[in-house]
């Protein structure tokens, strides 16, 4: 058994998708279908079902997962002991406070595990090297790598009157407390000229205001994503297709970092839909 296999195994494991995977571990998807049938058949056992839209374990994947996690992490800390200090490169990293969380944590893992990286989170109006935002934010001399997009949806107290319907129309929030958020792009959706709302809180984070939600308090206009990571809130569409698009900024005009060019790579890497005048962009400012 390869440590490597076991890593493989554990990106299939966590993004349920081997192309994903594949791309998250900077590798060909026949290289990770490759060590995932290497397992099994080491393992006598089959950790995945293949279905058009991705995998899913099995018992057998659940159970190796846990020992996988920490066999993993105890070779890299093993590593660690005897590993000289390195040099660390500066990073500052501007984040808007309304991103999807868990997307968030798998875009900044890689930074926090690089053991020459020296990571800052700070504000979108603080200096930065570049920022996580909405593409709508993005300044006219920042270049943007499209990173993923987020779709709006509602999310409502599970004893709301609303979830008995599946689909929500701008109408259906005349007089119901709203949760707003800032930095968000629910104007779209009720329009520049609706009437005034009931707005019963304002929350300045996804986790916040889905905490609002849950308790009752009001209705929020939220990214999918975040709304279905809640298990205390109801999902329902909403009539009008409201999107963000979220990605990296970066000035365009001054030079960028060893440590910021190699995290753009990586990320186009990851993401091959960025478009290629910035990705070319990127890589030959110094």
């Amino acid at each position: 058994m390869d440590i490597r296999e076991l890593r493989y195994f554990a990106a299939v494991f966590k993004e349920r998708n081997l192309t994903v995977a594949a791309r998250r571990c900077f590798i060909s998807q026949p290289s990770v279908s490759l060590a995932i049938t290497n397992l099994e058949a080491e393992l006598g056992t089959t950790l995945f079902i293949r279905h058009k839209k991705g995998v899913m374990p099995t018992a057998s994947a659940e159970q190796l997962y846990s020992v996988a996690r920490r066999i993993i992490d105890d070779t890299e800390a093993a590593r660690n002991l005897f590993r000289k200090p390195p040099v660390r490169h500066r990073l500052t990293l501007g984040l808007m406070r309304t991103l999807d969380i868990p997307r968030t944590v798998a875009l900044l893992k890689p930074l926090t595990a690089a053991s020459d990286v020296h990571l800052r989170l700070v504000g979108i109006d603080e200096a930065a090297d570049a920022r996580i935002v909405a593409k709508s934010l993005v300044d006219a001399n920042e270049h943007f790598v499209p990173l993923w997009t987020d779709r709006y949806v509602a999310a409502l107290p599970s004893s709301h009157p609303l979830v008995l319907k599946d689909r929500l129309r701008t109408s259906d929030f005349a007089g119901v407390a709203m949760v707003d958020r800032c930095h968000c792009e629910q104007s779209e959706f009720f329009g520049r000229n609706a009437p005034a709302r009931n707005v019963a809180a304002i929350a300045e984070s996804e986790d916040w205001a889905m905490a609002l939600v849950a308790a009752g308090v009001g209705v929020a206009i939220v990214p999918e994503a975040v709304a279905r990571a809640n298990p205390d809130v109801v999902v329902r569409e909403i009539e009008v297709d409201v999107k963000r698009q979220v990605g990296l900024a970066y000035n365009a005009t001054r030079p960028a970092s060893d440590v910021l060019r190699d995290f753009i790579a990586k990320l186009e890497q990851q993401h091959p839909t960025a478009p290629r005048r910035k990705r070319a962009a990127a890589g030959t400012r110094r």
